[in-house]
């Protein structure tokens, strides 16, 4: 494409062009436009800036790369990713039984770097940092229609939240790291067959700055919908880089801003599964899986994966709808509604009294509440749920309905709570953040709770707080890194007899220092980028690894 480099992938034939294959088609001679001239084809065009901006949004969602066939299960966009992220960590898993695409995470060979996992991972924020480069470029910068202006600013936020869904992975935490190669930045200039790692310092900074810019701007021009970005969004991406440098105070005091205007879900509303709606009013930022996008990938999304309910999915057809960690889960209270966001032991929820789950060739056979765990559909979308199954996320279209359209969650205004009471918490205003925390529990999530009961620390606590609050979110790993926390799956290391709910080859702890949980690239990106330096070093970790590791939170 001789419009605009935009990519530090060569990837085979996956650089995607959307936003100016067709403006190429208008230079017959030369096959391509200067950049003049396609920004003068726009002004010309609206209509060709809107698609294009849509297209950049609409992208996130969208199963992409095509590695290595264009069918994968797991390639579903940033979506994968958030998944892959918490099978990584100490709270979440699917099955060890042969059909779990997402095992390679949970047993940590995602390292290869010729694994189709950690390629879409790397490949799909980087596409997206290309499509936003390529967009920012096609528009003049010194346009003076607000609304230019405004598009610009979001693509410009949109780069840098893809930013940090790489930054966290590909190093320790800025704590002890700051200074060390984190991933390469797509600037202006930049040679990209020769393109060193910034360090996590600069990913940052340039992050930070960047950020601050847009919200400027962004010049008070509003969105049409959550999918988009305004000022919200951006002071919460704020807050999130804030709370990852170090920045407690900054943090805190974005994440109001973030959170100005929207309430926490109440808990009548998270008292049955949830959790797939765009429009639901603690979502500040999300991704919108419109029907006609997600009719052409079928089983091929976040739903197949993280869904008890999708009629059409891997999770419920295989016994792969991800569970949670017995050792997290026996610590949440009874009082709290989100005891009730996973099945018991007993394979019990008060959240799923209402639900009733019809099989399709015969809706005269049906479960419900507690009988949907044992029920089996005769088609074998639905086989029998185990233990400590999620049901966190229902499913829009209704249960056992085969359309995966439920929306995804990027950014909550529960998330913005949490990250004031860590920023007042770390900055010295504990007490505020004591109060802030309580006030939010006790009123959306478990009327007698109290930051003292467990013993922890306040710091622990809000930890707890967020691993709770967001699992499966994608959290749990950037999460672990920042604070400089073990990986802690188990508390003994005889499978045998330990009672834990973890498959016997993933029961294992990780030391924070090991350099194992560290990504690497691609091998398709150490090609053809000769300034890369991979990430070496450390061990893969197998069952039995440290059972005497703690965490602060499971202890």
């Amino acid at each position: 494409m001789k419009l605009y480099k935009i990519f530090t992938l060569v990837l085979g034939t996956g650089l995607l062009t959307v936003s100016c294959n067709d403006l190429n088609e208008q230079d017959p001679e030369s096959g391509a436009l200067t950049p003049e001239q396609v920004q003068e084809t726009n002004l010309a065009i609206p209509s060709r800036i809107q698609a294009t901006f849509d297209g950049m949004f609409n992208f996130m969602a969208k199963p992409s790369t095509g590695y290595p066939t264009s069918s994968r299960a797991d390639d579903f966009g940033f979506v994968m990713a958030a998944i892959s992220l918490d099978l990584e960590g100490a709270d979440m898993f699917g099955g060890d039984n042969g059909y779990n695409w997402f095992s390679t995470c949970s047993e940590y060979s995602n390292r290869n770097p010729n694994y189709a996992n950690p390629f879409i991972r790397y490949k799909v924020p980087y596409t997206e940092i290309g499509l936003c480069n390529d967009f920012i470029a096609s528009l003049p910068a010194d346009s003076e229609d607000p609304k230019i202006q405004n598009q610009i600013a979001q693509a410009r936020a949109l780069r840098c939240f893809a930013y940090m869904a790489l930054a966290p992975y590909f190093q320790f935490g800025y704590a002890t790291a700051a200074d060390e190669p984190c991933i390469p930045l797509l600037t202006d200039g930049v040679d990209f067959t020769n393109n060193p790692r910034a360090s996590v310092k600069e990913v940052y900074e340039y992050v930070i700055t960047e950020l601050t810019e847009v919200l400027t701007q962004l010049g008070g021009v509003g969105r049409s919908a959550k999918n988009y970005i305004d000022e919200h969004v951006v002071n919460g991406l704020l807050a999130r880089a804030y709370l990852a440098t170090g920045k407690y105070a900054e943090a805190a005091a974005a994440a109001a801003k973030a959170a100005e205007g929207y309430t926490p879900a109440s808990i009548a509303e998270v008292s049955v599964p949830s959790f797939y709606n765009l429009k639901d009013h603690n979502w500040i930022w999300g991704i919108n899986v419109f029907d006609d996008l997600i009719r052409n990938y079928g089983y091929r999304t976040s739903v197949s994966w993280i869904c008890a309910f999708t009629g059409d999915g891997y999770g419920p057809a295989t016994d792969n709808v991800p569970v949670i960690n017995n050792l997290l889960y026996d610590l949440i209270p009874e009082t709290d509604v989100r005891k009730g966001w996973w099945l018991d032991s007993n394979c019990h929820s008060p959240n799923w009294a209402n639900l009733t789950w019809s099989d399709p060739a015969d809706p005269s056979i049906k479960a419900t509440g507690d009988e949907i765990a044992a029920f089996e559909t005769s088609d074998g979308g639905k086989i029998a749920f185990a233990p400590y199954t999620n049901i966190k996320f229902g499913l829009k279209s209704g249960v056992g309905n085969s359309l995966n359209n439920n929306d995804w969650p990027l950014m909550r205004v529960e998330e913005m709570i949490l990250i004031q009471a860590e920023g007042l918490a770390k900055s010295g205003q504990e007490s505020q953040a004591k109060s802030i925390l309580e006030n939010f529990v006790k009123t959306y999530r478990d009327p007698e709770y109290s930051a003292d009961a467990s013993g922890r620390t306040l710091a622990d606590e809000i930890w707890f707080q967020r691993r709770v609050e967001l699992w499966g979110e994608g959290f749990f790993m950037s999460d672990a890194k920042r604070l400089g926390k073990p990986i802690v799956r188990i508390h003994s290391a005889d499978s045998k007899n330990n009672g834990s709910n973890v498959p016997a080859a993933w029961q294992f702890n990780i030391d924070p220092k090991n350099a194992y949980l560290n990504m690497r690239f691609p091998t398709t990106e150490m090609n053809n980028n000769r300034g890369i330096v991979d990430n070496q070093g450390g061990e893969q970790p197998v069952a039995g690894d440290l059972p005497n590791l703690r965490d602060g939170v499971t202890d």
